[in-house]
């Protein structure tokens, strides 16, 4: 490692260079002068890892610098800061434990790898003495886990409600203003850039999940990985949704939630999940429109907080990676290191039938008399009580629309078995929570 202190440049190895890298690469030459006076000392690129030497793009890299050998680069003995932007679970975890192992300080945007196995590169950051950090994994270029792992310390956190992806959520504003179905609103953001090809990741919830359990781990101080998250995605929601949440007054969101709930004894544990829900249009997160990202966390002395902002692209998550790039340089000049993982609280996380929330369900029924009272009493047999029901339609047309009070999710479960199984009832066409209201 090269020495620290005075004028000698730190050096920073950056693996990958696609949108964020290549933006990573564009900051640390064009701002090369501002970084100097921030950190201390200069910042110079040592080298860029690629898988392609000939590669078109967006940001011109000298060749000198471009290597096809990122374990080679990551491994350097004179590169103090290595810069993880490749995105997967490997090589890129093979890559960050041998920059950690060498002596350098990591700055990570890899939400996927720090669900799944976090822990393993947190213990290999504390053992080498070095920093970790990863803003730029969770919401873009907005601050929301430094926010949680220092402004937050001396608070308790008890909720993270959060939009963390803002393909899923271009969608289903889409949806909600224009009236559209589900496919079409789709096929729109595909050809509009702001959905992938394949976009099963989005749409399904699989980044929303990664994204949870990261600020679910710092926000409570335990280990939560993507697994634990309970996922759904918004496939299903269908144009009929939507009209029905308008109706109540909301709107339909992606929602990522991590709550802190406490059993009567005392017992505190983890909830993590990811699904679509109704959420009241005056709440702050309601009104987060397109492809922006928002978080709002509830504490115990702060109160309620919202962080809002572009959620992805290449320049807003590089300024993310930029930050860290500045604190963990700092820290190397200083010869410290920031905070590392906080599990020490160890709370559990509850099964997904544990979980309270509200819910909209929706009914057809036969237009006869006493099927309101036999929905009504189904919903009773399962102690999930009724906060308000419509009909809408007649005939062939009739439906029920119920929204209950908060109730277990596995009691709700049961509830629309029992009703799927009723003569009276032809199908049960609908069923979203209900977030952000009174319980």
């Amino acid at each position: 490692m090269s020495d620290e202190g005075g004028d000698k440049p730190l050096k920073v190895a950056v693996l990958g260079c696609g949108s964020v890298g290549s933006q990573v690469v564009r900051l640390l030459t064009e701002q090369s002068d501002d970084l100097a006076a921030r950190v201390g000392a200069p910042v110079e690129l040592a080298g860029v890892a690629v898988r392609r030497l000939d590669a078109q793009r967006e940001v011109e890299v000298p060749a000198g610098l471009l290597t096809t050998d990122a374990a080679g680069l990551a491994g350097r003995e004179d590169v103090d800061i290595v810069v993880e932007v490749i995105g997967g679970i490997e090589p890129a975890r093979s890559l960050i434990l041998t920059a950690l192992e060498g002596g350098a300080s990591v700055v990570t945007a890899n939400k996927a790898l720090l669900a799944e196995d976090g822990p393993t590169l947190f213990e290999a950051a504390a053992k080498a003495g070095r920093d970790l950090d990863y803003e730029a994994a969770v919401a873009g270029a907005i601050p929301i886990l430094r926010p949680l792992r220092e402004s937050l310390a001396g608070d308790r956190v008890t909720r993270v409600l959060g939009i963390v992806n803002g393909t899923t959520n271009y969608i289903l504003d889409k949806m909600d203003s224009q009236g559209a179905g589900y496919d079409e609103t789709l096929a729109e953001a595909q050809e509009l850039g702001y959905a992938e090809a394949d976009p099963t990741a989005d749409v399904e919830g699989f980044d929303a999940a990664a994204k949870c359990a990261i600020l679910a781990s710092l926000a409570f101080h335990s280990r939560v990985t993507a697994a634990d998250v309970h996922r759904e995605g918004i496939a299903d929601v269908t144009a009929a949704d939507v009209q029905s949440a308008k109706d109540m007054g909301c709107v339909v969101k992606l929602l990522s939630i991590a709550e802190l709930r406490t059993d009567p004894d005392g017992t505190e544990a983890v909830s993590v999940r990811v699904h679509p829900a109704m959420i009241p249009r005056s709440h702050p997160l309601a009104s987060v429109r397109g492809a922006f990202n928002a978080v709002f966390v509830e504490t115990d002395a702060a109160g309620q907080l919202m962080f809002y902002g572009p959620g992805a692209g290449g320049s807003p998550t590089a300024s993310a990676v930029m930050g860290d790039l500045v604190t963990v340089a700092r820290n190397r000049l200083s010869e410290t290191r920031g905070a590392g993982e906080s599990a020490y609280a160890d709370r559990a996380v509850l099964p997904m039938g544990e979980t309270r929330t509200r819910y909209h369900v929706a009914i057809d029924v036969d237009d006869r008399a006493g099927v309101l009272a036999a929905v009504a009493q189904a919903f009773a047999r399962h102690d999930v009580s009724i906060q308000t029901v419509r009909q809408e339609g007649r005939d062939e047309e009739a439906q029920l629309v119920v929204v209950s009070h908060a109730a277990s999710d596995a009691a709700l479960a049961a509830t629309v078995e029992e009703l799927r199984t009723m003569d009276t009832v032809r199908e049960v066409t609908s069923v979203m929570r209900v977030e952000g209201g009174e319980e």
